[in-house]
């Protein structure tokens, strides 16, 4: 299967593949240098994407946001120390897993394992998530909150741990920041 090309069509149907799920996808313009400091801008419920593009967020209009416009997350950097508080509680991944993670993001129970059509969408999905990457050129990189060894993980296998940095318990997600954007794909169970 060929990858489409990035464009606002292929944007809207990759992050498409989040609509069932409890997810947050958007991107915003690199503004810092530090790239924390930009995230504080995409946790915040009105920001729109970078490019005008469509945004993922199933909280957009609910009444939760009108008492928080940042809600559901807890981790608010808008200074260097909230930053530095958000980046320990995520590490880089490769490239190669960021696909994997992307996939197991969009599914139902956030496990690829417990997915029963998986392999019949499996290419569709992956498909989706290269759209997704390619916004985010080589050396880009890439932080999820699964751990200290985020990095070796396989996303396609059951993910035991999180980092939570919102109010649920249980929230996971990536983080992908180029030097002209920062994008987040964050899942949450709201049990």
């Amino acid at each position: 299967m060929m990858m489409a090309e990035l464009d606002e069509r292929s944007w809207a149907e990759a992050i498409g593949m989040y609509a069932r799920r409890y997810t947050i996808a958007k991107v915003t313009r690199r503004e810092h240098e530090d790239w924390a400091l930009d995230v504080h801008t995409l946790m915040r419920g009105a920001s729109p994407d970078a490019r005008g593009w469509r945004v993922n967020d199933p909280l957009a209009d609910e009444l939760e946001r009108l008492d928080d416009p940042f809600y559901p997350f807890v981790e608010l950097p808008a200074d260097p120390e909230k930053a530095d508080a958000l980046k320990s509680r995520v590490y880089e991944i490769p490239r190669s897993s960021v696909k994997k993670f992307l996939v197991a993001l969009s599914t139902l129970w956030l496990d690829v394992e417990r997915t029963p059509d998986f392999e019949e969408r499996r290419v569709d999905l992956e498909g989706k998530a290269d759209v997704i990457l390619s916004r985010f050129p080589e050396g880009s990189h890439f932080y999820a909150n699964t751990g200290r060894d985020s990095a070796n993980k396989d996303y396609y296998k059951r993910i035991s741990g999180c980092n939570p940095i919102s109010r649920h318990v249980w929230d996971l997600g990536v983080f992908l920041v180029s030097e002209t954007e920062v994008g987040m794909v964050w899942s949450f169970h709201a049990w």
